[in-house]
């Protein structure tokens, strides 16, 4: 069964391939159109085909659009309601209804030859779901915790996977939603909703929740594996911030009073949900399940052994779960997702031709991971593209920004690079077999950056750069098995340093998507401060001032 995944409604359009029960390929849309969130002026600041993503997803595979059984459509127009009739202010909602029955329709003329009546649509947190209970490794017997802004007439399912079947115990209602809560937030911080969330994450670190009775009176759980939300003043908390002024820590306090009490939330929609399964293992999607400060909480208090999370657990991910669903649902046996290595990759000849292109002077070393630890040994600030890129919104060594941690100064360094907000922390990439020595509290290995984890006292001084201000990193782990040139390039500077971490963040801009071709990458280059491209077994130098 060939099954391509299609999320294509509020945000992060992508697509997904699954064929006979296995994940082929998974891309964003931004990663080819340049348009972050796949965001255009409302009222169709969403409403993008991942057009571009699901031609390649075919491609990559040898496939044509008239080879795929079925197509997989994660929301299901029928499940829902009108906006006022769930208490939401949204006067675009009638239009994304319209827009999404007519999505057959809209397919069949962007992937000219396909049958309409193939198109099967999904619930968006059955698609939330699978993308986590059915891509885990623990896809025979799991809980699952989806949370997110909204579906289609709800933001919240809880349930279980046993034998891939999945079982739902508890759905939310909207207008009451944690992640629209933490959506407003972000919007009177002064950042952008269904976008900056991770902001607020981070600014809430600086502050003290001061504001939590307040918010523990607004939202609280029911006792039956659902919450309220209750509507919020933000405005009698702390004056709204613009997007030009200077945060303060009354803005600080309010993001850590937001954060703290979802943790709290979270951490009682779980109990209720263990107390109702006694399963090991939680698996959790959704945009909240981005939030890596309450995974870690959730896992290092909570009543689960293991906690997976699903990589792209945004809207991207619903492409993904879709196909997974559909798949099983026509009898294929599915299996884990291999990695988060989906998207797109490129051959050496290919990424030559690029360089010979673009007339720029490359190298081709005896090892680029040597090449590169020498440069971050030097303190050198290295561009790092290799293989496949990353399915979601986390940089995991593939699409790259890396540094020398040791160094203090290369954090307002690469926020510069960047062009990023100063309280914003870069993250570790660690060798698997070092990570125990010098990180706590949280799982370990973590492969794809969803956690955040204690850094012991004598560390903090020796890997200032990627030591948050509360004492914590968002670590990745590299395995020798799964990353080797990866793992040897840390090796190598390890070897120079004798540290076992480097400095690991997404490759791109402010405002732009993460870097994803061979294009994009030497664009970055070219426009930032950055001393070295790593681009397949190729190296090109930044030229040194005259």
């Amino acid at each position: 069964m060939k099954v391509l995944g299609i999320n294509a409604l509020f945000h992060d359009p992508a697509a997904a391939l699954v064929v006979d029960g296995e994940t082929v390929a998974a891309a964003e849309e931004e990663r080819f159109s340049r348009r972050k969130h796949g965001k255009r002026p409302v009222p169709f600041s969403a409403w993008e085909l991942p057009e571009l993503a699901a031609r390649w997803c075919l491609s990559s595979a040898g496939l044509d659009i008239t080879d795929i059984d079925a197509v997989a459509y994660s929301y299901d127009p029928g499940l829902a309601k009108p906006a006022e009739e769930m208490g939401l202010d949204d006067p675009w909602d009638h239009l994304r209804q319209t827009y999404a029955r007519r999505a057959p329709g809209f397919l069949a003329s962007a992937l000219p030859g396909l049958d309409p009546a193939a198109v099967r649509f999904v619930p968006h947190h059955v698609a939330h779901a699978a993308s986590a209970g059915l891509a885990s490794p623990h896809h025979d017997a799991a809980d699952v915790l989806v949370l997110d802004g909204r579906g289609e007439s709800a933001s919240h399912l809880a349930g279980r996977y046993d034998q891939g079947q999945l079982e739902v115990f508890r759905t939310q209602e909207l207008p009451h939603s944690l992640g629209l809560l933490y959506e407003n937030v972000t919007e009177h911080l002064g950042f952008l909703r269904s976008s900056d969330e991770y902001k607020v994450m981070a600014l809430a670190s600086y502050g003290a929740p001061r504001f939590l009775d307040e918010l523990r009176a607004a939202v609280y759980t029911t006792g039956d594996g659902g919450f309220h939300t209750d509507p919020v003043d933000w405005q009698s908390l702390v004056k709204r911030r613009s997007e030009t002024e200077e945060w303060t820590p009354d803005h600080a306090d309010l993001a850590a009073s937001v954060q703290h009490r979802l943790e709290e939330v979270l951490f009682e929609l779980t109990g209720w949900l263990h107390d109702r399964t006694g399963n090991r293992v939680l698996t959790l999607a959704g945009g909240v399940a981005l939030n890596c400060v309450a995974n870690t909480r959730l896992f290092d208090e909570g009543p689960y052994d293991d906690i997976w999370v699903q990589p792209a657990a945004g809207d991207s991910g619903t492409a993904l779960g879709g196909a997974l669903h559909v798949a099983r649902a026509e009898g294929d046996l599915t299996g884990a997702m291999p990695g988060a290595d989906l998207g797109r990759g490129w051959r050496d000849a290919e990424l030559e031709a690029w360089l010979t292109t673009a007339r720029v002077a490359f190298e081709r070393p005896a090892d680029v991971a040597e090449e590169v630890a020498q440069c971050l040994a030097d303190n050198g600030v290295v561009a790092w593209f290799q293989g496949r890129s990353e399915y979601g919104p986390r940089a995991l060594g593939r699409r790259s920004l890396l540094a020398h941690p040791g160094h203090e100064k290369n954090l307002e360094r690469l926020n510069d690079v960047k062009g990023r907000e100063q309280f914003r922390p870069v993250a570790p990439m660690c060798l698997a077999e070092r990570a125990s020595r010098i990180f706590s509290r949280g799982p370990l290995p973590s492969r794809y950056m969803l956690f955040v984890h204690d850094v012991a006292r004598e560390w903090r001084d020796r890997i200032p750069a990627v030591v948050h201000v509360d004492g914590t990193s968002r670590v990745q782990t590299v395995h020798a098995d799964d990353e080797p040139l990866l793992h040897r390039m840390i090796e190598g500077f390890e070897r120079r340093t004798g540290l076992p971490v480097v400095i690991n963040t997404s490759l791109n801009t402010v405002g732009r998507p993460m870097v994803d071709d061979p294009r994009d990458a030497l664009e970055c280059f070219g426009s930032a401060p950055v001393d070295l491209l790593a681009i397949g077994p190729f190296v090109v130098r930044r030229p040194r001032a005259a």
